[in-house]
Formats: C-alpha cells, sequence, structure tokens
C-alpha cells in the first residue's frame, strides 16, 4: 500500500507528491500552496458534478434499456424512437450557425495536413520516437515492408530492391516536384542558382515548392522542398552506399511524415496507480521539458534516443529557415468516468482522473511555454479529451480547464481542445458540442471501434446486433463518419483544427495501407491515425496527391451529405440465419482478440500491443477494439444467439490459441489448462458481466484486475 501526503485536505500517494513537488512545478513559477489549494478546489468542487454527469449517463441508459424492452417484439419504429430520444433530453435541438474562434493555434492543427501518431506515454522509447517521427526515411518505408508489393528480404541489402525503392521514389518525386523539361529519375546533378533550385540546368515546374538547402549551393548536401504543405527533403551523400551508386549522389528521399502526434495516457496505456501515473507524467515532463531520454539494446549495441532537433536552412533569399524536427505533441487525457488511487479526497475517496490529468498535464506543459522552440510556437496546450458524452459533458471539459488555467496563471483559453466523437450521444448533438468549447477547440475526430461498441451498448435491448464485419456495411458508419467532417467544415473547422480519422490497424501491412487510406484525406480529414512512424512515411505521400484544404472547400460548398436521422439507424441483425459455423468463427474472432490484448494488460501492463488475429495476422489492439469486441459477444449472449456454456468453452480454446502465440515470450503465464488466472478471469468478466459494464467500457474489470494482479506479487 502506498504511504501518502495531506495536501489541502487531499491524501497524495508520495510518488505523486514528491513527483510533483521535487520534478514537475519548479520552474513553472507556481508555488506549491498555490497548486495544491487550486488542485484540491478542482477536485472538491467539479467532482460532485462529475459524479452527477456519470449519473446522468446511468438513467438515460436505464431509460433506453426500458424503451427497447417495452416494444419486444415489434418491428422497430425510428421515428417514435428518434421522438423518445428528444423527449428525454438525449437527442437536443441543433443550435443556429457556428464558427469556432479557436486561436493561437500552431500551423500543425491549423495548415499543415498529414499523418497523426497515438503512442503510449508510459513506453519513453516510444514517445521518443513518435516525435522524433516528424521526419522519415521514404526508401526505408519502401524497402522494410510491402509496400511495394512484395515482403520485406531477410539478410544482406538486396540491390535488385534497392533500385526499384529509388526508382519508385524518383516516381513520387516527379508527381509531386515536376521539373521543366526532364525527369527526377535523369537528373544528374541538383544545385542552387540565383536562389533558384536547378536540376541539370532546368527549374521545377512550380519553383515556389523549393524552400531551402544546406551546404554549398553548387552541391548541397540537402534539399527541402513543398508540396501541399508538406516538406521532403532530398539528401545527397556520395560516400554513402546508396548516393555513391546514384548518378546524382541521391542517398535518402526524406519525408515529414507525423506531423503530430498524441502522448496517450488512456486507451494505449495501463495506468492504475500512482505508480503508473508517475511514470507517464514523467515522460510527459521530459518531452515538455526536452530532455527526455530513453537508452536500451538494439542487435547488441547500446543506443541512447533523444528528442530531434530543428532543421536549419538557408533560403532561396539567403535567410534563415528553420523548420520543426518533431511531431507537435498533444497529449490524450482521461476520460470522466475513472478513479485513480493515487489520490482521495477529504471524504477518502478516490479522485476522478481525469481531473488530475487535466492539472497535472498542463501543469507539465508549461514547462515547454517557457521555453524557446519548443512544443507549441504559439503558447498553446494541446489535450484530446476521449469518451466525453454529449455538449453537457464537453462545457464541463472546459470548465475544468478554465479552473485550471486560473490556478497555474494561464492565459484563459490556453488549453485547446480535441474532441473525441466516439460515443453516439456526442455525434448525435456534435454541432452543439463544438458549440459547448467553440474556442478551444482544435481537433474533432472519429473513431469507429469505440463509437461501435457505445452503439452496441447503448441499444444492448434492441435485438441481436450484425456480425461485425457487417456493422461496417450498414447505413450509419458512413453517415457517421461524413457528418463528422461535415459539421466540422459547417463549424469553422477548416483553417483552424484538425479534422482526423481513425486509426489504421495492420501495421505489418503497408500494401493495404498506401491503397485503402488515402480514402481518408479524400473524406476532408487533414490528419488520420497510424500505427508507426513508417506508416507516417507512407501515408503522408497520400497527403501530396490529395489537396485536402481544396477537398474541405468543395465539400462544405456541397452541403451536409449526412444527418442525425441515419446516425440513428441501429445496426441490428436484419436476418438471422446464421449457421453454428458461422455463430462459433464470431465469437471465437472476437475472444481471441479480448484474451490477446487482456493477458497482456493484466499480467505485463501493456496497454496497446500488436495482437495476432486468429489467420495470424498482427492487428493494434487497445481497449476501444477490446470494448468492440467484449459488447459484441454480450449482446449476443443477451439475445441468446449463444448461451454461456458455448461461450465459455470457446474462451478456454482461444485461451490456448493465444497461449500458443505467446510460447516464445519467456516473460508470458499461460492461461491453459487451469483457465484461473487473473487475466483469464478478467477476459470473462468483460464478456459475462458485459452488460452491467458502464456504457460498455472495459476500464473498470481492467483496472480492478491488474490493481489485484499487483497486490498479490
Amino acid at each position: 500500500m502506498a504511504d501518502f501526503q495531506t495536501k489541502h485536505g487531499l491524501a497524495v500517494a508520495d510518488a505523486l507528491a514528491e513527483f510533483l513537488e521535487e520534478s514537475a512545478l519548479p520552474g513553472t513559477g507556481v508555488d506549491s500552496d498555490t497548486f495544491w489549494s487550486g488542485f484540491a478546489a478542482l477536485i472538491h468542487n467539479l467532482g460532485p458534478e462529475n459524479k452527477a454527469l456519470l449519473q446522468k449517463r446511468a438513467d438515460l441508459q436505464d431509460r433506453i434499456d426500458a424503451w427497447h424492452v417495452a416494444r419486444r417484439g415489434q418491428p422497430h419504429n425510428h421515428e417514435e424512437y428518434t421522438a423518445f430520444l428528444r423527449e428525454i433530453g438525449y437527442l437536443l435541438e441543433e443550435g443556429g450557425d457556428l464558427e469556432v474562434d479557436t486561436d493561437n493555434v500552431d500551423p500543425e492543427i491549423a495548415t499543415v495536413p498529414g499523418p497523426q501518431l497515438v503512442v503510449p506515454i508510459t513506453n519513453a522509447r516510444y514517445a521518443l520516437n513518435a516525435a522524433n517521427a516528424r521526419w522519415g526515411s521514404l526508401y526505408d518505408g519502401f524497402y522494410g515492408t510491402d509496400a511495394m508489393g512484395t515482403p520485406a528480404p531477410k539478410g544482406p541489402y538486396d540491390q535488385g530492391r534497392g533500385a526499384r525503392v529509388v526508382a519508385r521514389a524518383r516516381v513520387f518525386l516527379d508527381e509531386a516536384f515536376p521539373i521543366e523539361g526532364t525527369s527526377h529519375a535523369d537528373a544528374r546533378r541538383y544545385y542552387i542558382h540565383k536562389g533558384a533550385l536547378l536540376i541539370d540546368d532546368q527549374p521545377l515546374a512550380q519553383p515556389e515548392k523549393f524552400v531551402g538547402f544546406t551546404g554549398h549551393p553548387k552541391a548541397p548536401d540537402r534539399i527541402v522542398l513543398r508540396n501541399n504543405g508538406l516538406h521532403v527533403a532530398l539528401v545527397f551523400d556520395r560516400t554513402h552506399p546508396i548516393g555513391g551508386r546514384d548518378q546524382a549522389g541521391l542517398a535518402d528521399v526524406q519525408m515529414e511524415s507525423a506531423v503530430s502526434a498524441i502522448m496517450d495516457c488512456e486507451d494505449s496505456v495501463a495506468c492504475v496507480d500512482a505508480e503508473d501515473k508517475v511514470v507517464a507524467y514523467s515522460n510527459w515532463l521530459g518531452l515538455m521539458k526536452g530532455d527526455l531520454e530513453e537508452t536500451f539494446e538494439k542487435a547488441g549495441e547500446t543506443l541512447t534516443r533523444r528528442l530531434a532537433p530543428d532543421h536549419v536552412l538557408t533560403g532561396p533569399e539567403g535567410d534563415e529557415v528553420v523548420l520543426k524536427g518533431r511531431a507537435l505533441m498533444l497529449v490524450r487525457n482521461v476520460g470522466h468516468l475513472m478513479t485513480n488511487p493515487a489520490i482521495r479526497d477529504r471524504d477518502g475517496n478516490e479522485v476522478f482522473e481525469g481531473l488530475m490529468d487535466a492539472m497535472i498535464t498542463t501543469l507539465i506543459a508549461m514547462h515547454d511555454l517557457q521555453r524557446a522552440g519548443g512544443n507549441s510556437l504559439t503558447g498553446s496546450v494541446y489535450v484530446v479529451k476521449p469518451k466525453m458524452h454529449g455538449p453537457e459533458e464537453v462545457a464541463f471539459t472546459d470548465r475544468i480547464f478554465t479552473h485550471v488555467e486560473q490556478v497555474l496563471g494561464l492565459p484563459h483559453n490556453t488549453v485547446k481542445l480535441g474532441i473525441m466523437d466516439e460515443e453516439r450521444r456526442t455525434s448525435v448533438n456534435l454541432k452543439e458540442c463544438i458549440r459547448a468549447a467553440k474556442s478551444r477547440v482544435a481537433f474533432i475526430n472519429t473513431g469507429f471501434l469505440d463509437r461501435t461498441g457505445d452503439e452496441i451498448h447503448t441499444s444492448m435491448e434492441a435485438g441481436p446486433f450484425s456480425r461485425k464485419d457487417f456493422i461496417k456495411r450498414k447505413t450509419w458508419i458512413t453517415a457517421y463518419e461524413n457528418q463528422n467532417v461535415d459539421i466540422g467544415l459547417e463549424c469553422g473547422l477548416s483553417g483552424r483544427a484538425q479534422i482526423g480519422k481513425g486509426m489504421w490497424a495492420m501495421p505489418d501491412m503497408m500494401a493495404a495501407m498506401l491503397e485503402q487510406k488515402i480514402e481518408h484525406p479524400k473524406a476532408g480529414a487533414n490528419c488520420a491515425w497510424v500505427p508507426s512512424p513508417t506508416a507516417a512515411t507512407l501515408h503522408a505521400l497520400h497527403y501530396h496527391k490529395i489537396d485536402v484544404f481544396a477537398v474541405q472547400q468543395k465539400l462544405k460548398a456541397g452541403g451536409r451529405r449526412a444527418y442525425v436521422d441515419t446516425v440513428l439507424n441501429i445496426p441490428l441483425a436484419e436476418y438471422q440465419k446464421w449457421t453454428d459455423s458461422q455463430k462459433t468463427r464470431e465469437v471465437e474472432n472476437n475472444a481471441q482478440g479480448i484474451l490477446g490484448y487482456v493477458v497482456r494488460w493484466v499480467d505485463h501492463g501493456v496497454g496497446c500491443s500488436k495482437v495476432p488475429d486468429l489467420n495470424d495476422v498482427g492487428l493494434m489492439e487497445d481497449r476501444a477494439t477490446c470494448r468492440i469486441s467484449a459488447q459484441h459477444i454480450a449482446n449476443w449472449l443477451h439475445h441468446g444467439v449463444v448461451d454461456a456454456q458455448e461461450v465459455m468453452a470457446v474462451m478456454r480454446k482461444m485461451a490456448e490459441v493465444v497461449d500458443g502465440q505467446n510460447a516464445d515470450d519467456p516473460a508470458y503465464r499461460p492461461m491453459a489448462p487451469g483457465f484461473d488466472g487473473i487475466a483469464f478471469q478478467a477476459a470473462c468478466d468483460l464478456v459475462f458481466k458485459g452488460r452491467a459494464q458502464p456504457s460498455g467500457y472495459t476500464e473498470p474489470v481492467l483496472h480492478a484486475r491488474r490493481l489485484e494482479l499487483k497486490a498479490s506479487r
């Protein structure tokens, strides 16, 4: 058990109190007494309102459940259902025209489209990789993945594949930066003359795309170009194994890749107590101070990773041009639901973790605001807030940060807000959610997995849901994705904020990503999530092909494509003539994903990992993927599509499959044959107690079981 210190009525675990006093507060200009008194006021004044908002969620869910139960066996009446949601205050009247007035927004948020990484803040190496993923090698992206249609070779360097990589990169350069009268494939010399870039004495077709260079103008070692707001660097080095064989000495093409990165305190981490929270906050502090380092062993070599420096170039007019070397970092706080034992209030209750995150992550970000050339160049802090239910909860979040800013002495609206459109009550009231924080909104994003998990839980009593692959084909999902963009554009987010799309979940399938993920910028999204720095580099190609802001202008001129009425179509199974094998396969797929994720979460504290599916395809799993799978089985159990005995048999069978997939991990503890470990019990809780979980969330079960395991050591 942790020891606690008393701070203005709060009982704070020693580890967290010492971190705040000795590491986070010094250098901010905020004295200890001001911080703790303001923190206590936040907890004691807004904590009861937080609790009341959660109760309202539960009350609305009870009324929706009762409505469906009373009409069981009858055809679903969409008009009556919509009227009922309005009557109970779930669906609100949409207000008039709205233009957000968020100011002091960094260009990576407002005007530079590109890939966005989401990374667990508790892993310093991953966090540094994400921050440094602002720039990535296109050569490595093509060579080391299946992006060109064949897997990456094993063994020594394959010169034939290398030649294909170079040719493919030259094709991209011709598309994005055409040359008058020649091709990059034929180029032998790049040089600067009178402020212009010349290639074999020929200019670029669009000379304004030349940004700057390093080295001697007659033989530069780096030339930077810009297209659709994104930079590309041509790296020349005739002593390099690649550059030495290239007729122009081109050793690499480096892409501006992850323009922004979300440092995640929520879905991709397993933070259940003060010890875990201090790890998360310490890494965020290192990023904000710019001094985070991580030393590790790789291929028998000891490496130390640090934040990358900015790039300093000579511009066309001889002026100095500075380009950011790191992704703009946002921090994702936890939602309104969970509490954490790291701090207890004056009544001895665990405090809401979202209030903790708001106060502490903002305090830490002050270190960045007080240094030159840091994360935000406009004096802003970017906080992504997940799992808010409707505009009342968004307004509550706005008040939280107003309080935090007042305590810390920050200008009003220093904290910019990212609204995750991943709960149905937010989707159907999105415009009013934006209105509730119109001076803070810097980001909206769709999240299909959490959104589907909430869809199933909200409509649990309506009937059996379709199989997961068929849920994706229903009309509601297209309406949800389109409406998010449409409303974002209506509310003036273009040029002020990010309109984002969700994750590519298969990090080893880059050819498929290149084929499919271009749909996100085509849909008007000026950022979209990717699972790795390499994926960010490859996804950046899409933003060179698509001028996102031109797409947004066209979409805005065309008017709204989707409306709430369609979003409210429940993706129930229209025909339930599934064979036994189809039902079993569906439950097996869900169960295997749950178990593969939960066993790492509970046993190892890993909140996000690549979990092989039933076909051994590695999929990125976090609490959102776990939520949809658990709720889907819970729905089928509730409506008798499958019974508890069948599901338990599948859980045990899939536990053996997961054990086999982890057989080479010496730290892994098998679930079979006893099936009595805490991790297996947690997975079963998520399924068999799924209906009872608030909004179908996985956090209450996972946190309780992880704490149980920690206490048993």
